[in-house]
């Protein structure tokens, strides 16, 4: 049987709307190259109250991209949907009411075990962040209570989606996102890729590189953080063995 880390292929994207343009506009090129042949996409509407409007965008989206789309939670059968999908894209909205619907539908282990198997996994912001293995470093409210933090599992790192440098000329007192994840840090190993709006990591063959058009920012206890480059790999700091090409500190 294959190595799940070779086989495993993900498309993490930061946020499904960039300023200037619509909905997963800035993603369209990344998400064609990702599906390649696969013609279906299997969707997660979770993260938003309204999946039935939330399906509508998603399946205008994509099959103005030239894909079919169905929805989980349109399916008889949901379980049996994902055993039998060549691609799942799981959207943004809020990390808790996605994580806890999923636990709510029994659905983690399956869609764990088909990445394994090779499924195409796409998540855009909340749907990258429970690619993690947990949700700990999401910006949302927890508006409801899932059985546990932990989530999906598919990478090593964790991820903080729409990542925000501090504002020089902000008057706001409140608590940075990096003082956040530093905070993350005090009590927790695990690295956080902070991606900032606008770039995704890509997996494909065991190897995490960075796509889109802004950098990523990699934060690690007791290191200070790294600024990563588009199309650089990021294995070396989160603990794979893959060589780092393209980034500056």
């Amino acid at each position: 049987m294959a190595n799940a880390e070779n086989v495993k292929q993900l498309l993490l994207i930061s946020n499904s709307t960039l300023h200037g343009s619509a909905y997963l506009d800035h993603a369209e090129e990344e998400i064609r190259n990702f599906l390649g042949s696969s013609k279906r996409v299997l969707f997660v509407p979770f993260a938003l109250y309204d999946r039935d409007d939330y399906t509508s965008q998603a399946r205008k989206r994509y099959e103005a991209m030239g894909y079919e789309l169905d929805s989980v939670h349109e399916v008889a059968d949901a379980k049996n949907a994902i055993n039998q999908a060549g691609a799942i894209f799981i959207g943004g909205g809020n990390t808790f009411r996605l994580l806890h619907s999923l636990y709510q539908a029994d659905l983690l282990l399956p869609i764990r075990r088909r990445v394994n198997e090779g499924m195409l996994y796409i998540g855009s912001s909340a749907g990258a962040v429970v690619a993690a293995p947990t949700i700990k470093t999401t910006n949302d409210m927890p508006i409801i209570q899932p059985p546990s933090f932990d989530s999906l599992g598919l990478i090593s790192f964790q991820i903080n989606a729409n990542y925000l440098d501090p504002d020089p000329n902000s008057t706001h007192m409140g608590e940075t996102r990096e003082v956040r994840i530093n905070q993350f840090l005090e009590e927790n190993e695990t690295p956080v890729v902070g991606l900032r709006e606008g770039c995704m990591v890509r997996v494909e063959q065991g190897v995490h590189r960075l796509k889109g058009k802004t950098n990523a920012r990699i934060f690690r206890r007791g290191v200070a953080p790294v600024e990563v480059q588009p199309e650089s790999t990021i294995d070396q700091f989160i603990g794979q063995q893959t060589a780092i090409s393209g980034h500056s500190e």
